[in-house]
């Protein structure tokens, strides 16, 4: 396999081994059955891939016909647009055929079988599940994760599906191109990435992200603050700094999320931190950090409060997230 030196969170993949390719595949995305459908076919698989925070994009082809059973994926959705070819997704009774004319989305715990075609090349992008499910609970105004789970076929010929794969083309041109990231700039990507998925894409949410949307335009202090958090979350922040900051008095503000977002500034600010601490978790080695340090960074000091947050928010303890 050749393996250039790209910057540190971009990854190249060449090879015309079959194994080879099904181990990058596992190092991208999760363990997987490849099995080459043609054997006089030749593989010629490539893959150009770039990490940004709770995303990743990619370009990728396997050169020839072959089938690919990833196992379950338990933390992100892997959403594919056809550039040439197409592919048959196969999910328990449902197939659809992929094409550059309709996509597909590869839920999260769910099981999938992918025949990919010779000829076929592919947008590919891997989204984080946390991340999705808490932006469809901030757009639904419960401040809470929710349980997310798309239709596996995604119309590439419609506004919204011509406006998505645009989208995806973008992103993977410009982090192509990127030297360099902040967490600011990436916090904003994945902010837009995962709500254009959500409100482009149907869902069972759908229908009620889409009446709430329609049902009022949220107030530019309202994004405002949401920013404001998102950014400062590792920042001491008060109501009242929020309130300066966006122009409003402190009764305006809590007026505003409770009207808005069925939730208040301080909730939200808690959940951002759980989140950074989940992610912080997940990327940390237990033998060299532990929980307590991790909370005590993001604000919490009652560890026995946050471990009790934790657990209702993500279903498992810190402990478990750290030792994955």
């Amino acid at each position: 396999m050749t393996n250039p030196t790209p910057p540190s969170d971009t990854e190249l993949f060449l090879t015309r081994d079959i194994e080879q390719a099904r181990q990058w595949g596992t190092r991208t995305f999760c363990e997987n059955e490849l099995r080459n459908i043609d054997v006089r076919g030749e593989l010629n698989a490539r893959l150009l891939y770039r990490r940004y925070g709770s995303i990743g994009i990619g370009r990728m082809t396997y050169g020839g016909d072959v089938t690919i059973r990833p196992n379950t994926f338990d933390d992100f959705y892997l959403v594919q647009v056809p550039l040439s070819g197409g592919e048959r997704i196969i999910r328990g009774n449902e197939t659809v055929y992929s094409s550059p004319t309709v996509g597909s989305i590869l839920n999260a715990r769910q099981q999938h079988e992918i025949n990919h075609g010779k000829g076929t090349e592919k947008l590919i992008l891997r989204i984080n599940r946390d991340l999705v499910e808490r932006l469809c609970g901030q757009h639904l105004g419960n401040g809470s994760q929710t349980k997310v789970e798309f239709e596996t076929a995604m119309p590439l010929d419609s506004a919204a599906g011509r406006r998505w794969a645009f989208t995806m083309q973008w992103l993977f041109d410009f982090l192509e191109g990127a030297q360099s990231s902040s967490p600011l700039l990436a916090a904003q990507i994945e902010h837009m990435i995962g709500s254009l998925l959500l409100l482009s894409h149907t869902s069972n949410h759908s229908l009620a992200l889409h009446e709430e949307r329609s049902r009022s335009v949220t107030p530019a202090f309202i994004r405002k603050a949401e920013l404001f958090i998102e950014e400062r979350a590792h920042e001491p922040i008060t109501v009242g700094s929020i309130a300066e900051h966006v122009g409003v008095s402190a009764s305006s503000l809590y007026a505003g999320f409770r009207r808005y977002r069925n939730t208040s500034p301080m909730l939200l600010l808690k959940s951002v931190r759980l989140n950074r601490v989940r992610e912080q978790l997940l990327r940390s080695d237990p033998k060299s950090t532990t929980v307590t340090a991790i909370a005590y960074q993001w604000g919490f000091a009652h560890l026995g409060h946050f471990t009790t947050d934790y657990k209702r928010w993500f279903g498992e303890s810190p402990s478990e997230t750290l030792a994955r």
